[in-house]
């Protein structure tokens, strides 16, 4: 029976060198569950596994969508559901890698049923200031609240979207894993603890690693990529470092102050996806600090190993 592996955790964290020996280790093809890397361009800035890697193992929803188109985690969820078909029917393992949170819980669960935006409460919703929005959730619906990141207007907004179309978030049973499985005619998720490692480091050092990326990015000429872009749409445009290149290249800010504010929101974005999968996965933890990338595949393949017993 062909399974589905996952691989998850903060940005710069090593998944990507990790995933292609296990990927060549299990006979596995890979998904990528970036909601960046998804994108056709952007490869310096997203960081995406280059040609060699590429060459070495098939890779499914990278470079797949146009810039000026709008992503979704549910968008996302049908183009991997035809992914791992795909690997599937080609007697293939997968393993799905990324650090995107609700792509990955696209893939899982599934989503409840919500209502589509407002365009009128929405616009109302947009005068109001970030404390109003904030209190007017916590008002609706605290629980929705309490997973919303409430600093986030464009997320307070949805939310309030849909608490304010039912007072209950709907559960429907047709997002869970089981229902999901019922679209493949072989293969299985299997337990999600089992199946699948969030790889983490000690703080410092994964740091330093961020420092290392965001430094090779600009060696790389990620301003050159940047330049070149053209229609660019709002899911797009809201990849990290983008909003600080552009102005980089407009001359509004210094090459210096670019890449600390870029270091800065990495650092965070990396802190809130570690706290998410921690808080919404029940995945086995692996601290890669003491390891080699080398010790760190057999000790993956290991646990992948003992979940397939």
């Amino acid at each position: 029976m062909k399974r589905v592996f996952f691989v998850v955790g903060p940005t710069a964290v090593g998944k990507t060198a990790a995933t292609i020996e296990l990927a060549q280790e299990f006979e596995a093809e890979i998904v990528n569950a970036d909601a960046f890397q998804i994108y056709q361009g952007l490869d310096i800035l997203t960081a995406k596994a280059d040609e060699e890697m590429q060459r070495r193992v098939r890779h499914h929803l990278l470079s797949q969508v146009s810039l000026a188109e709008t992503m979704s985690a549910a968008k996302f969820r049908e183009l991997a559901r035809a992914a791992l078909a795909d690997i599937h029917s080609r007697q293939k393992n997968a393993i799905i890698v990324g650090g995107s949170g609700l792509y990955v819980k696209a893939i899982t669960h599934g989503f409840d049923p919500v209502p589509p935006p407002d365009p009128t409460l929405r616009e109302e919703l947009s005068a109001l200031p970030q404390t109003e929005l904030a209190r007017r959730l916590q008002t609706l619906s605290p629980e929705l609240a309490a997973r919303t990141d409430l600093k986030n207007p464009r997320r307070v907004i949805r939310a309030i979207e849909i608490a304010s179309a039912s007072t209950v978030i709907p559960s429907g049973a047709e997002g869970s894993r089981g229902s999901y499985l019922k679209g493949f005619a072989a293969g299985s998720l299997g337990s999600a603890r089992d199946d699948g490692v969030l790889l983490m480091r000690d703080r410092d050092d994964l740091y330093q690693r961020i420092n290392e990326r965001v430094n090779a990015m600009f060696g790389d000429g990620v301003e050159e990529e940047v330049r070149a872009l053209q229609d660019v749409g709002p899911t797009a445009a809201s990849a990290l470092g983008l909003k600080e290149i552009r102005a980089l290249i407009a001359g509004q800010i210094s090459r210096e102050e670019c890449i600390a504010k870029i270091l800065q929101a990495t650092r965070r974005y990396a802190k809130r996806q570690l706290t998410w999968f921690r808080h919404q996965t029940t995945f086995p933890q692996l601290n890669l600090t003491p390891f080699s990338n080398r010790e760190a595949v057999r000790a993956i393949t290991q646990m992948f190993r003992r979940a397939q017993e």
